[in-house]
């Protein structure tokens, strides 16, 4: 089992951008030097609290040469709302100046992103699926062409090729049914939403299973958690709680800037049109605690919620969510400490 850190990158209002990049870059570091395999990074835009994570992989290659083995993850590029052709490059040349150690993340992206990058909602799926096409070949072919609904172009060559052959790992997110049917069917892996019950999962789970065992493809399923521990549940929820609750407010901050809910509904995101995010902001710190929407508690505890998990379905991969809502650095490093000192080893 991988396990892994992921971080969105939100930033409270009031908060400063420097200290945030400053503190993530040492947390990263930190995760390298402790055993952690891999860190995923948000790519996104325009919402502050929400995340400032607007230029992933250059934090990415900086990181890079301030660590020796830790793996590095986009969750996700935006693909509709970016130039393909341009970035099958960048990710290439990322992925020489990591030494081959990045993996990358293609998704259509949240709803509220369209509008303000010019872009319209209903184009989302079909530009996605042009981009994801035009990429592999770009890391895969000399010299292509490509005359499509949304891209056209002739004898283009994309340099530099990726170190990895034929391309770094290929990985998705969501929360459509066809999102993680299609991921199976590529053999892409599947990241997990961090704010959703198990059980409001498993169906999604179960479909990209059947899809991977379909097409002959091995799963790959990340699973992201934020996590906070200690060794003593009141000092844990009074060192914690305020900030677990800004993690789930913070996700729900965008939804203001959300289309209409019959569009949602007509261009393929029902899920922003469900309310689920805005629900968040209702729970208390006990309902996150019980509905472990959060893994929060002592390293004893928190490995029998991960074995009860590996039981309930093949989880590749435990991405722990340890900066979040604001967060105080020396919080994020002791969570780090802690779980790569007592929980990862009960698991290798």
């Amino acid at each position: 089992m991988r396990f892994g850190l992921y971080a969105e990158m939100q930033t409270p209002l009031g908060l400063s951008y420097t200290e945030m990049y400053r503190d993530l870059m040492r947390q990263m570091e930190h995760a390298d030097q402790v055993g952690f395999d891999v860190y995923s990074i948000i790519e996104h835009h325009f919402f502050q609290e929400f995340s400032i994570s607007a230029n992933p992989l250059a934090l990415i290659c900086a990181v890079a040469q301030r660590t020796q083995r830790l793996r590095f993850r986009v969750a996700l590029h935006t693909l509709p709302l970016s130039n393909p052709m341009r970035l099958a490059g960048e990710i290439a040349a990322a992925d020489i100046i990591t030494g081959g150690r990045l993996e990358t993340g293609l998704g259509r992206g949240h709803a509220w992103l369209f509008e303000r990058s010019g872009v319209d909602l209903a184009e989302s799926r079909g530009r996605f699926e042009e981009a994801v096409d035009i990429l592999v070949r770009a890391w895969t072919e000399d010299n292509f062409s490509h005359q499509g609904r949304y891209y056209r172009f002739n004898d283009l060559t994309v340099v530099p090729k990726p170190l990895q052959k034929p391309h770094p790992p290929l990985y998705t997110g969501g929360t459509s049914l066809t999102t993680y049917e299609m991921a199976g069917a590529r053999g892409w892996g599947m990241f997990l939403p961090p704010l959703l019950p198990f059980k409001v999962m498993e169906p999604s789970i179960n479909a990209y299973l059947a899809a991977t065992k379909n097409a002959g493809h091995k799963p790959n399923i990340v699973y992201i958690r934020p996590v906070y521990l200690g060794d003593d549940d009141k000092q844990i929820e009074k060192e914690v709680k305020s900030a677990l609750l800004s993690f789930l407010a913070c996700n729900a901050s965008p939804v203001k800037g959300l289309p209409p809910k019959d569009e949602l509904l007509a261009k393929g995101y029902g899920f922003y049109a469900s309310g689920a995010l805005e629900s968040l902001t209702r729970l208390s710190f006990q309902d996150i605690v019980d509905q472990e929407i959060g893994f929060i508690g002592t390293p004893e505890k928190v490995i029998v919620q991960i074995r009860r998990l590996r039981e309930q379905a093949p989880i590749t991969e435990l991405a722990i969510v340890s900066n979040f809502g604001g967060l105080e650095h020396w919080k994020v490093l002791k969570t780090q400490e802690l779980f790569a000192r007592h929980v990862m080893p009960a698991f290798r």
